[in-house]
């Protein structure tokens, strides 16, 4: 099983850190151990490294943590202060073995910007992990921003842009099972290349949907929802189902 977070948005205050801790203090309190933690992005909410150092002690967990950048993080900083490795502004991109599957976490980051693309160099990398990995073996692809539009007009601007050259790929590769994503604050699914879309919702916030009453135009997300997360189940069988979970 795996856990699904994304969003945290950690700053210097206490209100994002105390949402966050919620979330890991529920996982850290499952009966279980879990196959892998994901979190797809958004980090930090300014990139700064007193952010990612907060972050670091707080992702610090007895189950496999894996973490991939998102539009508000900075991959210098995410590298040094989050994966403690030498600072570089390349993608970072990383993959975990999760029992009988692998999980591939993209960067889709574009630094200076708030909308997604993937990279050459991390389409190649994604090309020759699944060139690596045996068919028989299913693979679960993530990244921070949803490839495909999600029917709101504020987080559909800022989407995943450059999509076909990924849907391209997903064609050569039957075992890509389904695609993960965060960046909309929202829980939902949708599907993507013929495959299963998953979005976490947000730790930090909840998107406020389109046909919800708002204050203003710019009243995009919910403050006083509590923080949510997924899990993700991929049987013996091949079929992958999906709970979201509430915490706190």
């Amino acid at each position: 099983m795996i856990a699904h977070l994304s969003d945290t948005h950690i700053d210097d205050g206490e209100r994002s850190l105390e949402r966050a801790a919620a979330v890991m203090s529920y996982l850290e309190d499952l009966p279980y151990d879990l196959d892998a933690v994901l979190i797809t992005g958004d980090i930090a909410d300014h990139g700064l490294p007193a952010e990612y150092e907060r972050a670091r002690r707080l992702f610090a967990s007895r189950h496999p943590v894996l973490v991939c950048p998102g539009n508000h993080d900075d991959r210098a900083a995410f590298r040094e202060h989050l994966l403690q490795r030498p600072a570089s502004t390349a993608p970072i991109n990383q993959s975990l073995r999760v029992g009988d599957a692998v999980v591939a976490l993209c960067d889709s980051s574009v630094p200076g910007k708030d909308e997604g693309f993937l990279e050459d160099e991390t389409l190649s990398w994604l090309e020759r992990l699944l060139a690596d990995t045996p068919r028989t073996v299913p693979v679960l692809v993530g990244f921070h921003h949803p490839p495909a539009l999600l029917h709101d007009p504020f987080i559909d601007g800022l989407r995943q842009f450059g999509a076909e050259r990924l849907a391209a790929l997903a064609d050569r590769h039957d075992n890509i099972m389904a695609f993960l994503s965060g960046h909309a604050h929202t829980a939902a699914a949708t599907t993507f290349a013929g495959r299963p879309l998953l979005v976490a919702p947000g730790v930090v916030s909840t998107l406020r949907l389109p046909w919800e009453r708002r204050a203003r135009p710019d009243d995009h997300v919910h403050l006083d929802q509590p923080p949510a997360l997924a899990f993700h189940i991929l049987d013996d069988e091949g079929r992958l189902t999906t709970h979201y979970r509430n915490v706190g």
